[in-house]
């Protein structure tokens, strides 16, 4: 009679689970994942990277002009 509501509860439980495993990835991994596409926005720019002390942390910088031409 009331096993509807159980399997509600377990669907809840398994999406929970889910999202806590995915939250805790990006946590995790999220600075990493931030540097390959600051990367990636560095060499459009035609700029240099960076890298921070930390992941996650690195930046473009204006390339220095060269006194040669």
């Amino acid at each position: 009679m009331n096993q509807k509501g159980q399997a509600l509860v377990e669907y809840l439980l398994i999406v929970v689970v889910i999202v806590l495993i995915t939250i805790s990835l990006v946590s995790y991994f999220g600075g990493y994942f931030k540097d390959t596409i600051t990367k990636n926005t560095c060499e459009v720019l035609n700029q240099n990277y960076e890298e921070g002390e930390k992941p996650g942390e690195g930046m473009c910088v204006m390339k220095e002009l060269d006194g040669s031409s």
